[in-house]
């Protein structure tokens, strides 16, 4: 499926998960619109894309906290300079908070969790929805986790970051409701942890991906590919996957 038509945001672009989508994406031919925390994280990787030969004029770095409205804001304007519509907002970013014991988390860190996560995805949608209904393939599309399942207990992250994952799934299952009869598709992703190989490695080729192997990068990306490339009707609203 190539991409070449598409304009894609991606929140916390600068590293790890946010990263490899940014280079995917890049290397279907989008054009990308990526953040980071620090504007010098996100040209760190505006630069890999470019020495993949990508257009100068086709990615874009920003910085954004997604902690501050006022950031988000900004962010969601520089964009709107650029260009008249957004056509994938993938609301990658929110932090990661480990610690399986409520109290072992600071006050600031419980606020930055829920901030980022929860509140950070509300607004950053929120920002770039005009943007979106500009265009005629809209698709919000969040990284949630598992943590954000009902009854899910597996995992050693904090209950700040369970917290934040559950706003997000409520967000997004009653987003996808609402923006529906405006053809926006909003589709979440619930992987538990995933190896996320490096893309410009000889192990993105070559990770192990049988049924007994960890969820990969790779298999996340894949599902976003494919949910985008669907025709307009087909609204699949979740990815679910099994923890190993």
């Amino acid at each position: 499926m190539g991409l070449e038509h598409h304009r894609v945001v991606i929140t916390a672009g600068g590293r790890d998960f946010g990263r490899t989508l940014a280079l995917r994406f890049a290397a279907r031919g989008a054009e990308v619109h990526l953040s980071a925390r620090t504007l010098e994280a996100a040209a760190r990787v505006r630069d890999e894309i470019l020495a993949q030969g990508h257009e100068a004029d086709r990615v874009h770095a920003y910085a954004c906290d997604l902690a501050d409205p006022a950031s988000v804001r900004e962010f969601a304007a520089a964009v709107a300079a650029r260009t008249d519509r957004v056509d994938v907002l993938l609301n990658n970013g929110s932090r990661y908070q480990h610690g399986p014991d409520l109290l072992t988390a600071s006050d600031e860190d419980v606020v930055d969790t829920l901030a980022s996560g929860a509140t950070g995805t509300v607004l950053v949608t929120k920002a770039f929805l005009p943007l979106l209904l500009n265009s005629d393939k809209p698709d919000i599309v969040t990284m949630v986790s598992g943590c954000g399942e009902s009854g899910h207990h597996r995992s050693d992250a904090h209950d700040a970051f369970y917290a934040a994952k559950s706003a997000q799934a409520g967000f997004t299952g009653i987003l996808s409701r609402r923006l529906r009869e405006h053809g926006v598709r909003v589709i979440s992703l619930y992987p538990p942890d995933f190896d996320n190989h490096d893309p410009l490695s000889p192990e993105w080729e070559g990770a192990p991906r049988t049924a007994k192997d960890p969820l990969t990068a790779q298999s996340l990306v894949d599902c976003i590919f494919f949910a985008v490339g669907q025709p307009r009707d087909c609204f699949i609203k979740s990815f679910h996957f099994e923890q190993v």
